[in-house]
């Protein structure tokens, strides 16, 4: 980059908290040439003003330069205050892989960027002087990125940067003494480039090195050992006739291998003939060779959903021995549409690419579908070749047994509002039916928008919530690995009328309540104490009597089943796609998950209104433990029911790819959303609260995992790392895998030490989603890395308030955070006092104040060394670990520690000290030493 040679604006970025300064400008250079220049004159040092140029792409250099030529004005000839006058500028860079720098990123302060240097004026302008200008050249690197951005801090000074010139060295080619040298770009300040003998040359001994210049140094002044050249002319005497070659410098010529020539003397490699080809693996001594022919015999094997390929080897192998098979698959969903490939909708074994035997199972095919199969035949020069490798195809056209008809539904038991049914299992000869699916309609109403569908496991099923003295049509149909069957014939059904059950009900209620009040009156005797026992106990065990008490349904952990698919089945609902209407055009993909995309669509369910969903898909080639593993957070959510728990709609297993289908959030998580408005912490309390009461813990609460709908109600998702409390007297725990992922910056300190997961653990994880939702989706503990994060905790440090923050949220942020566990309030407290403050807007009113900052957090924390016990400026800086700023201080006038009781944070400034931990720790020390010399009461920052 070369500023002199833009013709046009160069638009560099300017930034300032106060009024920007730095002015673009044209000028002439010292040829008369028209430049553009960027000037400023600072008359307040109080503000850092910054300028910042475009986008430089570093191309294969790891170690740039850049020349800059600026003037700078003379302090004492602008009548400023010395300490608010400047006679340097600050050189900064910022790596990148892209042009991502907009005006307020990266952050305008060191850290992100990366300062080069301080630069200082060899010639300063005085008034009525002459004008002359300064050259400076400075090194930056090592640089890995992409490109780079350049960065100018003015904070004082009255300069013009006339030009900006950024180059790198590099070696150029040369041919010296039959050693030729390949152009080269240093990836350090001194590289050796290594060089090979030119044609018709040979080496002996070491590889050639470069030649020594006249001055026998380098730019840098180190001495080069001549080191002598050791390539040596071949003898034409010596040199292998026409149709032989010989590799090296030793041995004998031989003749060409098969399918090769040589057209010179003397040549070092046989070229293979028209139509022939070496791999690159192959030596020079191996013959050319060609692809191989098309595989013969393809013979199919279908057995319900798996497919078998047996097929012979080529006629030609094309002279090689590594033969391998490739599979393409093809689908031919009907007569009239296009085939598609297959994709991920099937599954080879052992392999789909690169197979060494003849034989090839394939599973997952539709039933009464077309499928093409091609086995492609191919070598090491197949791909070299130009041209499409051989293959054969074979077309399969599949017709699985689909699930029988269920014959016959029978009414067990009716009352009001419910039917029980059960139906005969039909006779399955080659599949095992997984599940039922019944559809019942109001007769008088009966229309596909009115029906509903329900599923079950077994061959029989409660229908709840259906309307007194009604008519109801029921059809069942099974569902096996080969898909759906047909549904049966209609049946149909009636509930009850208002008033008592049928005789034989009524006798069995009667005989009931006999040997209930028999019972009672024989426990009544023997004990008045276990009363409620007996109560409990009687009706939770009897089959016919239903018992609901409020408050103790419980969450059941789907990894306790033997079967992890029954949990499946029991919790989440299966979607059947052909009687739903699920719109598969998905409109964008939301994110990339652990298993697959996330995205949006349009469910429509017969009963209900089409709806906006999430769908969460498992992308392909997944084993049956991943598989397991993305469906068990469906049986999880399948059993929570709150406005601030995401609500799960339901599954599709039954075809590629599993889905699991959520609502749709349209705001998107919480922590991205903080970024345009405030948060909801009162709907994330209360549904942590709900997850609580049902002996659950999330041990992934933070905002990500906090969506927001359009109403902007907050809920509660991702389960991922959810695990059921296992009752340990009256503190439930969960204990991790040693392998298990804990995410540091929300997990509690007993949670990343011992592995042990409470309810109280999530209460902690709350509290930074707190502290998330109040600094508007700023990322707890910044950028300390996770080892400091976990020191830093050990050491009572807490994050401090996030800016205006209201004191009493700050305040819930710490109870949150008390390192006992038993201390922590619980979430129905948090939502009893987030109700409170609610009510009472006004105490929102009273802002915390920080006392923690965000670069160095736990400085403040310790008590620095005082000032005073040190016996000059260097010694206490590296005393507080600041030494960096030693010149700074000098250049500023501050010789003795006396003189640092005045300074203040424009001081600071001034000095370059622009990150706020840094001036806090400076001002903290400083702070402690004034109240010592005082003789006041001892006070620790």
């Amino acid at each position: 980059m070369n500023t002199k040679a833009e013709t046009s604006d160069l638009r560099w970025t300017i930034f300032s908290h106060a009024k920007p300064e730095w002015e673009e400008v044209s000028g002439l250079d010292e040829e008369n040439n028209s430049v553009r220049t960027y000037e400023i004159c600072q008359m307040d040092s109080s503000s850092s003003q910054w300028l910042r140029s475009g986008f430089i792409q570093r191309r294969g250099a790891s170690q740039v330069y850049v020349e800059l030529t600026f003037t700078m004005m003379e302090c004492s000839s602008r009548g400023t205050h010395h300490r608010s006058c400047k006679e340097t500028f600050n050189l900064y860079y910022y790596q990148a892989d892209t042009n991502e720098a907009t005006a307020t990123y990266p952050p305008w302060m060191e850290n992100p960027y990366v300062k080069v240097d301080t630069v200082a004026a060899d010639f300063l302008l005085k008034k009525g002087g002459v004008k002359k200008t300064n050259v400076k050249t400075l090194r930056i690197g090592p640089i890995s990125k992409r490109g780079f951005y350049l960065a100018f801090q003015s904070q004082g000074a009255c300069m013009a940067l006339l030009s900006v010139r950024v180059f790198f060295k590099k070696c150029p080619a040369l041919v010296n003494s039959l050693s030729s040298f390949p152009e080269t770009i240093p990836r350090s300040l001194v590289q050796e480039a290594q060089g090979v003998c030119v044609e018709h040359a040979s080496q002996q001994g070491p590889r050639p090195h470069p030649p020594t210049s006249s001055v026998g140094r380098t730019a840098r002044g180190h001495k080069i050992s001549k080191i002598n050249l050791t390539c040596f002319l071949v003898s034409a005497s010596v040199a292998c006739p026409v149709g032989q070659f010989k590799s090296g410098t030793e041995g004998q010529c031989t003749g060409c291998p098969g399918f090769s020539y040589t057209a010179i003397r003397g040549s070092s490699e046989c070229t293979c003939r028209p139509g022939f080809l070496r791999a690159e693996t192959d030596t020079p001594d191996t013959p050319c060779t060609v692809p191989p022919s098309a595989p013969r015999s393809i013979v199919p094997k279908i057995n319900n959903t798996t497919l078998t390929l047996d097929w012979n080897e080529p006629r030609e192998s094309g002279g090689r021995t590594d033969l391998s098979y490739t599979v393409r698959c093809t689908v031919c969903r009907s007569s009239k549409g296009p085939c598609l490939p297959c994709g991920d909708s099937v599954s080879y074994r052992p392999s789909e690419h690169g197979i060494v035997g003849r034989r090839v199972e394939v599973w997952g095919l539709l039933p009464h579908t077309m499928y093409t199969f091609t086995i492609i035949a191919l070598n090491g020069v197949s791909l070299l070749s130009g041209t499409d490798p051989a293959s054969e195809s074979v077309n399969i056209t599949t017709s699985h047994d689909v699930p029988a008809l269920v014959s016959v539904i029978q009414k067990s038991n009716s009352t009001e509002s419910s039917l029980t049914l059960h139906w005969t299992v039909p006779v399955q000869p080659h599949n095992t039916i997984l599940q039922y699916q019944l559809r019942y309609c109001e007769k008088e109403r009966r229309s596909e928008d009115q029906c509903y569908y329900t599923e079950s496991s077994r061959n029989q099923i409660v229908l709840t919530d259906l309307r007194r003295a009604t008519q109801y049509e029921v059809q069942v149909r099974a569902r096996t690995m080969a898909g759906y069957g047909s549904f049966s014939h209609t049946a149909i059904f009636r509930t009850l009328p208002d008033g008592l059950d049928s005789p034989a009900q009524l006798l069995m209620t009667g005989i009931l309540i006999a040997v209930g009040l028999l019972l009672l009156n024989t426990v009544y005797a023997s004990s008045y104490d276990c009363l409620d026992c007996f109560f409990f106990f009687f009706f939770l065990s009897h089959d016919s009597v239903c018992l609901s008490l409020e408050g103790v349904k419980v969450y059941i952990d789907p990894f306790t089943y033997e079967d992890p698919n029954e949990a499946v089945r029991e919790f989440a609902k299966e979607i059947d796609v052909p009687s739903s209407r699920l719109k598969s055009t998905f409109y964008c993909v939301l994110l990339l998950g652990e298993f697959g995309e996330v995205c949006r669509g349009r469910l429509k369910i017969p009963g209900k209104k089409e709806n906006y969903v999430a769908i969460k898909t498992l992308k392909g080639g997944y084993t049956e433990k991943q598989r397991r593993d993305f469906l068990s957070e469906a049986s999880i959510m399948g059993q929570f029911q709150h406005p601030n728990i995401i609500h799960l709609e339901g599954i599709i297993t039954a075809s590629c790819p599993v889905m699991i289908i959520t609502e749709f959030m349209e705001n998107g998580a919480l922590d991205s959303f903080l970024r345009v408005t405030g948060g909801m912490l009162r709907g994330i309390a209360s549904g942590m609260k709900y997850l609580a009461e049902m002996s659950y813990v999330h041990r992934d609460l933070a905002a990500r995992n906090i969506l927001i709908n359009s109403n902007l109600v907050c809920k509660v998702s991702d389960f991922g790392l959810s695990r059921f409390l296992q009752e340990n007297s009256s503190d439930p725990t969960y204990t991790s895998s040693l392998g298990g992922k804990i995410p540091i910056r929300w997990t509690a300190p007993e949670a990343i030490a011992f592995r042990k997961f409470t309810s109280a653990s999530d209460v902690w994880s709350y509290g930074i989603v707190m502290w998330e939702v109040m600094s508007f989706g700023e990322r707890p503990y910044w950028d300390m890395s996770n080892q400091d994060v976990i020191n830093a905790i050990e050491q009572d440090y807490r994050l401090p308030p996030p800016p205006d923050c209201p004191t009493h949220l700050h305040q819930l942020m710490l109870d949150c955070w008390q390192k006992d566990r038993s201390a922590r309030p619980r979430f129905s407290d948090l939502v009893s006092a987030l109700d409170k403050l609610i009510r009472n807007p006004a105490s929102l009113k009273i802002v915390a104040q920080e006392a923690a900052g965000p670069a160095y957090p736990l400085l403040d924390q310790r008590a620095p060394l005082a000032p005073s016990s040190c016996s000059s400026i260097g010694e206490w800086l590296r005393a507080i670990k600041m030494e960096r700023y030693e010149d700074s201080f000098l250049q500023a006038g501050f010789t003795s520690v006396d003189q640092l009781a005045q300074i203040s944070t424009q001081d600071l400034l001034h000095m370059g000290v622009t990150l706020a931990g840094h001036q806090r720790k400076i001002l903290c020390s400083i702070q402690t030493m004034t109240f010592r010399n005082k003789s006041t009461t001892t006070v620790t920052f």
